[in-house]
């Protein structure tokens, strides 16, 4: 039996129906399944947490390569479905929560971290809380995971992994903390029920922390970041100058100060841009 069929015959079997508003899409090609856990680059003394594991076709997969995985599922009938079905397969080794990602703390007893090898996660996420999610995890987390894989709409996955020139809020504030790459892109047919948008596997490396200092710290950086998006049209100078009551020729004199175009605007500068920029106007926020 193909996964289509697997999948159709547990909906009816447990009556799921698939909710749009939940992200409930569920993927049906195993191929794609591989290539999520090659992504991973499991061992077999890893920890794993799985968000929104869905009928557990790629749980059990983890449950064979990583040390434990815990599974992360809201839908109650879903979870019903995990526990049911893993417990069929023999996997010892998963431990199904049924609570929101967002609530969680990962710490004990509820997640032992291991000490030693750390943790990573993987997930199918509902496309709303992507931002969320990763603030969470990349910046807020007493314990980060090392390793991120993530199933996303391939419009956010391409913001996300954004180069200079076109880049968002969005993107800087994975950039900042973590190297994103698209690992593949997955068309909207490879999912049941079909959404309307394709997706993709996005890998995220974390990589070391800039360091802020006390007085004016990682907040202000973002403040000054948001501050430049505000109006995507506008020249950055216009923005900053808004944002930090000033007028624009002080804002352009810190712009060209730091190295770039007095014209620029927000979305040509990398993080590392963003970083020269946040030393001319520290003493705005002082």
């Amino acid at each position: 039996m193909d996964l289509l069929l697997k999948t159709k015959e547990l909906c009816r079997l447990y009556n799921i129906k698939p909710a749009r508003s939940k992200g409930q899409n569920f993927l049906i090609r195993e191929e794609i399944y591989d290539q999520i856990i090659a992504a991973a680059d499991l061992q077999s003394n890893e920890i794993v947490l799985e968000v929104g594991p869905g009928l557990g076709f790629l749980t059990a997969k983890l449950a064979k390569e990583a040390g434990r995985v815990v599974a992360l599922e809201l839908d109650d009938k879903l979870a019903e479905v995990l526990r049911t079905g893993l417990l069929a397969q023999e996997a010892k080794n998963v431990e199904v929560i049924n609570q929101n990602v967002l609530d969680i703390k990962i710490r004990p007893p509820l997640f032992p971290v291991n000490q030693e090898t750390g943790y990573k996660i993987v997930a199918n996420l509902p496309y709303n809380i992507t931002s969320v999610f990763l603030r969470k995890f990349l910046s807020e987390a007493e314990n980060k995971p090392k390793l991120t894989v993530l199933m996303l709409q391939k419009e956010v996955a391409q913001r996300i992994c954004a180069q200079a020139g076109a880049m968002s809020l969005l993107a800087i504030s994975v950039q900042l903390y973590a190297k994103p790459e698209i690992i593949k892109i997955v068309p909207k047919e490879d999912f049941w029920p079909q959404p309307e948008v394709d997706s993709a596997i996005v890998k995220i490396t974390p990589h070391a922390s800039y360091l802020f200092n006390k007085e004016v710290g990682e907040k202000d950086f973002f403040r000054l970041v948001k501050f430049g998006f505000v109006a995507k049209r506008k020249m950055l100078k216009n923005n900053l100058a808004a944002g930090f009551k000033i007028n624009q020729n002080e804002a352009e004199n810190k712009i060209t100060k730091a190295g770039f175009d007095g014209k620029i605007r927000a979305q040509e500068l990398s993080v590392d841009d963003w970083l020269k920029l946040f030393v001319e106007f520290r003493k705005n926020m002082l």
